[in-house]
């Protein structure tokens, strides 16, 4: 296995399509990926024959968009068919309160999912808002990673009023920065260069240990220097790779990668090293 892609989304029907509805359509023009549907069984033999492991993401905002969710059982039954290619984190809707709690605890503990992900901008809500604590507690109790979204999104993209979503729900500070402070033993991912706040990121994530980022979603080529730096140094044990496929291909992103300015030691730890030690694997 030379990489773990800690961000991945179903190239399906299921996600892009039905789940997604205008909102992925968006994203799909925007990142000029309109003709990306494929099968599971596609996606899964192009994670193993480019030899990694990909973190499988499931996805839910019913309440705020009225659209199906790619539900924990699809992520599930998906990692079950092939072990080889994938891992799966759950998502729940939070605006759903105690069904959320119980959904995730039934995912983890049922189904073998390994994390929770969670977009704010798409599912309208502040990670610090006290109604949604009992899920950050669930993952504390249940000891599992929060991927959740920072920074602008693809998700409404390129058009006018951004199919109406804000992109304020995804700012590091003071939002993904509380939670950290009040779960000192929750682990946080923040997925993405957090554009336009990305030197907010790199300071919760320089302050608080149980913080870590994920370079999903940009070609590395368009790294802010100070991601770099960050990333060579303070932060080498706590930065993850992930592509955001089907909208950015982890070839591509490699590619780009390793004409960044990373260290030799340093790129061995992003592309494998930390999420094998984060995943427990």
């Amino acid at each position: 296995m030379i990489a773990i892609d800690m961000h991945v989304h179903p190239g399906t029907k299921e996600y892009l399509v039905d789940a997604g509805g205008k909102y992925l359509k968006d994203a799909l023009t925007y990142f000029h990926k309109e003709d990306a549907v494929v099968s599971l069984k596609e996606m899964a033999h192009y994670y193993r024959d480019a030899d990694m492991l990909g973190v499988l993401l499931a996805w839910d905002t019913e309440t705020q968009s009225g659209l199906p969710p790619v539900t924990n059982d699809y992520v599930a039954a998906a990692v079950r068919k092939y072990p080889e290619s994938f891992i799966g984190f759950a998502s729940v809707d939070p605006w759903k309160g105690k069904i959320a709690v119980d959904e995730l605890t039934r995912a983890v503990k049922t189904l073998g999912l390994r994390g929770l992900k969670l977009h704010p901008i798409a599912q309208v809500f502040y990670l610090n808002d006290r109604r949604f604590y009992p899920l950050w507690e669930s993952c504390s109790a249940l000891k599992i990673p929060l991927l959740v979204h920072t920074g602008t999104t693809g998700v409404g993209a390129g058009v006018p009023g951004g199919n109406g979503l804000k992109l304020k729900y995804a700012r590091p500070i003071p939002y993904i920065d509380d939670v950290a402070a009040d779960f000192p033993d929750l682990t946080i991912i923040g997925a993405h260069p957090s554009w336009p706040w990305q030197e907010e990121m790199l300071a919760l994530a320089v302050h608080k240990t149980n913080v870590y980022i994920d370079l999903s979603g940009w070609s590395p080529k368009y790294f802010p220097p100070a991601l770099v730096r960050y990333a060579n140094t303070l932060l080498q044990d706590r930065v993850l790779f992930g592509s955001d496929y089907p909208f950015l291909t982890p070839e591509r992103w490699i590619a780009d990668f390793e004409k960044a300015g990373f260290k030799d030691e340093v790129r061995q730890k992003i592309l494998l090293d930390n999420a094998k030690r984060l995943l427990g694997l």
